[in-house]
């Protein structure tokens, strides 16, 4: 797999600068390296996109970014020019990076799905991709095996006066398909933001779970074709809403083998479970090592693409909490449960990487650890990690 492209992340509001000031514009990229062989970004070895923080100013002092007309403290759309306020998004790997000249023939026009016009060469690109949205800190990784990098994540957060809302989705291309990085990143994106669009809309968690898996599973089949090997991947995400009272409402919705965890000192479990022939295996009896050893234990059950059936995930695919915290809430691809399955050993790395969460830096610090640990532990697929701290926090530091 190849490591995706840049983080892509929007703010679409801005408070009203101070006189004489300039408003602050959204954070760049930073830059990685793109070569065959494992590159290391300026500054550190993952560099973290760091958007611009969504604010809301005193009644009467917000502006819309895109026309600077007024807006109100809890307007969502500006009324002169349509623009949605009030939300931050980021999706990896984003198609939209500019690339590095063909390998095998030194043209520069790749087609939608990385690979060079001219020769057919698939296109180079960064092992490794991160972002951040408020405190919400994402990372995929190619890892060490793979040719490119078949894993997508994506995140949407719409803060408003007393409340915040995030959608989360991890998704990890089944590499037997065709393509496969086309279905995870459409899946990813699609899910994610039909899922901020309903929680905003006042829907429950656990509605707007389903909302942004149903999306998710038509966008791949829209995006693919209806071959037996059209691309598929799998889809886990996560819908919380903060209740002000420093209580968070969360749903997780999964199809696949894609995972939530739910992270605490209070007691840590996985949220769900696989769809998988090593999960039939232990809801017969098997224990989960001997399950995992099976040379068919990560064949899917289900999966969205063109070829999954109806409805493509279980009656009990969504699983709902409620929690004050402290705890993190954890989605991956099996890039790294496959080294770490059990939630107390990722609890435990997560503590003794950034004992506490209560920063953005120590968040970025936690999941920069669970990646790396997996690359260190042979790194055979791809690595996709999304670390969301509860309480809830504003970006700062």
């Amino acid at each position: 797999m190849t490591a995706a492209d840049p983080a892509a992340a929007e703010d679409s509001t801005e408070p009203t600068p101070a006189a004489g000031a300039a408003a602050d514009p959204a954070g760049s990229v930073a830059g990685h390296g793109a070569t065959g062989d494992r590159t290391e970004p300026a500054g550190g070895h993952d560099a973290v996109r760091n958007p611009a923080m969504t604010a809301t100013a005193p009644t009467g002092g917000r502006r819309c970014p895109n026309c600077a007309s007024r807006v109100g403290p809890r307007d969502r759309f500006c009324e002169e020019c349509g623009r949605e306020l009030g939300v931050t998004r980021a999706a990896l790997p984003d198609s939209e990076v500019p690339a590095e000249p063909c390998a095998g023939c030194g043209q520069q026009r790749f087609d939608a799905h990385g690979y060079c016009v001219e020769c057919g060469e698939l296109r180079r690109a960064p092992d490794r991709r991160a972002a951040e949205l408020d405190g919400v800190v994402l990372i995929t990784d190619r890892g060490l095996s793979h040719a490119r990098n078949e894993d997508a994540v994506a995140a949407a957060v719409l803060r408003e006066p007393g409340s915040t809302s995030i959608a989360v989705a991890v998704c990890d291309g089944v590499s037997t398909t065709r393509d496969p990085q086309v279905a995870s990143g459409a899946a990813a994106r699609a899910g994610a933001n039909a899922c901020l669009s309903a929680l905003a809309d006042g829907l429950t968690t656990e509605a707007a779970a389903m909302a942004g898996l149903e999306s998710a599973w038509l966008t791949v089949r829209g995006d693919t074709s209806a071959d037996a090997d059209s691309a598929s991947c799998t889809y886990v995400s996560a819908a919380l809403r903060g209740l002000g009272n420093g209580e968070v409402e969360i749903a997780i919705a999964n199809v696949g083998d894609s995972r939530a965890y739910w992270l605490s000192e209070a007691g840590s479990r996985q949220l769900g479970s696989d769809d998988s022939f090593a999960q039939t295996l232990i809801e017969g009896g098997v224990d989960p090592q001997t399950a995992m050893r099976h040379p068919q234990a990560h064949a899917l059950l289900r999966w969205l693409g063109s070829d999954s059936v109806r409805r493509p995930w279980s009656d009990d695919c969504v699983h709902t909490m409620r929690t004050s915290g402290p705890g993190t809430l954890l989605l991956c691809s099996d890039g790294l449960w496959n080294y770490l399955p059990d939630p107390a050993d990722l609890a435990a790395r997560i503590a003794a990487s950034a004992p506490s969460l209560t920063s953005p830096a120590a968040t970025r610090a936690a999941a920069r650890d669970l990646v790396d640990f997996a690359l260190e532990s042979g790194g055979h697929d791809n690595i996709t990690v999304a670390l969301i701290p509860v309480p809830l926090f504003d970006r700062q530091g």
